[in-house]
């Protein structure tokens, strides 16, 4: 961008009074040790809020908040889609509740609930800015307002006479240019619909004459818009030659905000109109004053512009003056490189086709994003966006966006950033410190209720790495019913599962305690990326080692992350020397000195082990201390294998067996011969009384319990003291002194699975549920709700348990390894981190 530019841009701003909002975050003068141990509320995660169609109701969005708080989160982003997505916006049909349209009353009044529910948690509220994900539109919008697409019909002529004829109206496919298709009701096809207004609405821009062939220098072109009457008859005295009269002008582009129910699908509006995007806004903000305004500034708090899909248009009403303003010379000429015609030569059709995507960045820029922040700052709401992946210069628009959010999803398990480094390279550039993500968003090739917390661990932890320091959860859909139908609703195709109605949601909380320990460093001082700061030398294993370092003052802080699913080891080079390096972990909040570590060539180098997807902070804060014969990481000692019977306690109300049953060995429970333990999904119960007469007064300190393998999230209790949950590598959990007792000691492991197996159990059974296909082969969609449902009856299908919106099993499907596989042992070690 020119410095001129630059200046226009920054009074652009001030003008309209935007500032960016200093974010309630960690300051750099807090302790650094006091925000990893107790996290401020900035460090709490958030969630992308899904409320599916119709498919709602205010008792469900009650447990829902409480839930959240419950688990450690503060903020909800709705979104009001279609009953399911599949991808496309997909319907259910025989609804309990049709009389729920997004963005009408009884909406509204579900939002009001939210809201003043949020106010009594202390949560923050805000929504996507119509109904749909994508992108900024509704019903309100008319074709005048919507996206335009340029449009012509060509007559072709012979010169040297009169013509006289009449140049009809172009004639454009009435399919709308959506990037997606969607699933048309009125036809029961997935495809892009027919929009009458492609062919009612019309409004001209020139009508020129070329001739017919050849590269066209611009004094040949003729200019006949004067000459053409309004029912499109031109009169023209033709020069001799061959010629084309073009007769160029535009309609909308038809493109749909999606994925939303049908009776609430609307237009996009035209982003390079500021009265088509000031009369978006108006209407978004005139409805939540209406209906929800004594809440705004306290509990609803943003308004959501997520990353953009709705392609680029290419014209405007206003676009020929401005292009003329902006770029210094007429673009009627140039029309025709639109009906693929070279003007002037070559590189001057190229120059032309620059300088347009230029003004359309511009008006982006101009238009859109500063008349959305004028508008809801206005109002006192945050323009909160994902502001990348449209037709527009990203360190542009950045300035405008109150609060920025990037994203990455979890392709194929793993890590799979979309625009987030060129997003979070912008955000440093100004200067901000948060930046959210959209996290784990998914696809039903990794989200299809098998999703664990420690598959999750190494995705977020490269997140982090990356420059993250506030996760949004990519999605926590409303779960409308009775606590009977799980897993309940779904988003349908997409997004990884983290639902109140997740079968770990419960201890599921140990994750969420690790991310906002994370996230309180993380955003704690400022970033540091002085280029290399860290390298890694003498690696064993198979780790893959990741890290960001923040800073203030004499103090440094890396995280460093194995984001492999392999454990290993490696010597890391830090640059800094003199300060004593302390390892802090954020799985269980423990903080000690390393005291084997070398200073040399202005690094201090230290030996780290690594398990699977382990994450360390290393922090430099207090002068170095060396200790003899000290090591980091100490060699643990096995007194014993709790081997033998357990007894196993599993919830019949899920299909499990009604009485506990004794495990002689510990097993997987897919492995069973009886079919509620080999297709369970849920919590069971493990007991065993053991002795632990090894104990001696030299190894009765510094104890663990180590689980060994489990499938997939354990919560320990021994001797009726919740010792806590285990949920990542390494799976063990320390025992409290003195705990531990020489004999009649009860362990208690409380073992969570996934949801997938009692899904695929069910699929055993006769069906007593109709569903269609999904539209990209990934699963099926409930076709209708059945009677049982709504009359709340028995399922007709007694060895059924589940009840869900979207399916992505067959009997068939492999069963996921589940349960307490072990071996259990008591592990002895001089420290434990």
């Amino acid at each position: 961008m020119s410095k001129l530019k630059r200046i226009k841009l920054l009074l652009s701003i001030i003008i309209i009074g935007f500032t960016v909002p200093v974010h309630a975050q960690v300051k750099s003068a807090d302790n650094p040790e006091q925000v990893f141990l107790n996290p401020p509320e900035s460090a709490k995660p958030g969630v992308l809020w899904m409320w599916m169609g119709a498919n709602l109701s205010k008792s469900g969005i009650t447990k829902d908040l409480e839930a959240l708080k419950k688990e450690g989160f503060n903020r909800t982003t709705m979104f009001s889609l279609a009953d399911v997505t599949t991808p496309w916006a997909g319907e259910i049909n025989k609804s309990p509740t049709p009389e729920i349209i997004s963005w009408t009353e009884p909406w509204w009044d579900l939002v009001k609930h939210a809201a003043s529910e949020s106010k009594r948690l202390g949560m923050d509220f805000g929504m996507f800015n119509g109904p749909s994900y994508e992108s900024s539109g509704g019903p309100w919008i008319t074709p005048e307002l919507s996206m335009q697409e340029i449009c012509y019909n060509e007559v072709k002529v012979k010169g040297n006479t009169h013509i006289s004829i009449n140049i009809g109206k172009p004639k454009v496919n009435p399919r709308g240019k959506s990037p997606f298709p969607m699933y048309n009701p009125e036809t029961n096809k997935v495809e892009k619909p027919e929009i009458k207004a492609r062919n009612t609405y019309y409004k001209d821009i020139a009508l020129l004459a070329l001739p017919a062939s050849g590269i066209v220098p611009k004094d040949k072109i003729i200019d006949l818009t004067s000459k053409m009457q309004v029912d499109g008859q031109l009169e023209w005295d033709a020069p001799a030659g061959d010629w084309v009269i073009y007769r160029f002008g535009h309609t909308t582009s038809g493109t749909l905000i999606q994925p939303s129910q049908w009776k609430a699908t609307g237009l996009e509006c035209d982003k390079m109109s500021e009265e088509a995007v000031a009369f978006h806004l108006d209407h978004v903000v005139g409805e939540i004053k209406k209906y929800i305004g004594e809440f705004v500034g306290s509990s609803f708090t943003h308004v959501h512009f997520d990353s953009y899909e709705a392609g680029e248009p290419n014209w405007t009403p206003k676009m020929r003056s401005e292009f003329s303003s902006r770029r210094g010379y007429d673009l009627v000429p140039y029309l025709a490189s639109f009906a693929k015609r070279t003007i002037g030569s070559k590189q001057d059709s190229l120059k032309f086709r620059e300088d347009f995507s230029a003004t359309i960045k511009d008006l982006y820029r101009d238009v859109y994003f500063a008349t959305i922040a004028k508008k809801l700052k206005a109002a006192n709401l945050t323009f909160l966006a994902e502001p990348y992946g449209g037709p527009w210069r990203q360190d542009d628009v950045m300035p405008y966006v109150g609060k920025v959010m990037t994203e990455f999803w979890t392709h194929k398990g793993k890590y799979s950033p979309y625009e987030l480094d060129p997003t979070v390279a912008a955000l440093r550039k100004s200067g901000q410190n948060i930046i959210e993500a959209e996290g784990f968003t998914g696809d039903p090739t990794d989200s299809k209720w098998d999703e664990t917390p420690a598959w999750l661990k190494s995705m977020g932890d490269a997140a982090f790495c990356a420059g993250v320091n506030q996760l949004i959860l990519h999605r926590f859909v409303q779960q409308p019913w009775d606590e009977k139908y799980k897993p309940g609703a779904t988003m349908g195709q997409w997004g990884t599962h983290f639902d109140r109605t997740q079968t770990w949601w419960e201890p599921g909380k140990a994750m969420v305690e690790y991310w906002k320990r994370c996230q309180a460093l993380l955003q704690w001082g400022h970033i540091n990326d002085t280029k290399d700061d860290f390298f890694v030398a003498e690696q064993t294993g198979n780790v893959d080692l990741k890290h960001i370092r923040r800073s203030d003052g004499d103090m440094d802080i890396f995280f460093v992350a194995n984001t492999n699913r392999s454990l290993g080891a490696a010597k890391c080079s830090f640059k800094v020397v003199g300060k004593q390096p302390e390892l802090w972990n954020p799985v269980t909040g423990e903080m000690k000195d390393l005291p084997q570590f070398d200073e040399q060539n202005g690094a201090t180098s230290i030996q780290l082990n690594f398990e699977d997807s382990q994450s360390f902070f290393i922090v430099f804060r207090k002068p170095a201390v060396k200790k003899s014969n000290a090591v980091n990481f100490p060699a643990s000692q096995s007194l014993a294998t709790l081997d033998g019977s357990w007894d196993v306690k599993f919830d019949a109300a899920w299909g499990g067996p009604v009485k506990p049953v004794r495990f002689n060995s510990l097993t997987d429970w897919t492995k069973n011969e009886e079919n509620g333990i080999k297709y369970y999904s849920g919590t069971a119960l493990y007991t065993k009384v053991f002795n632990a007469t090894y104990l001696s007064k030299e190894n009765s300190k510094n104890l663990l319990i180590d689980l060994g393998t489990v499938k997939h999230i354990a919560s320990v209790k021994l001797n009726n003291v919740e010792l806590g949950v285990v949920w990542t590598a390494p799976w063990n959990i320390q025992i409290p002194a003195g705990l531990l007792k020489k004999s009649n000691n009860k362990l208690e492991i409380a073992v969570t699975n996934v949801w997938a197996n009692r899904l695929i159990g069910d699929e055993q059974e006769p069906a007593d549920m109709e569903w269609l296909p999904g539209h990209m082969n990934s699963g099926s969609f409930l076709k209708e709700f059945p009677d049982w449902f709504l009359n709340n009856k028995p399922r007709p299908s007694k060895g059924r348990f589940t009840f869900t919106t979207w399916n992505y099993f067959t009997k068939d499907s492999p069963l996921i390894s589940s349960g307490l596989l072990g071996p259990v042992k008591i592990i002895h070690s001089e420290n434990k981190l």
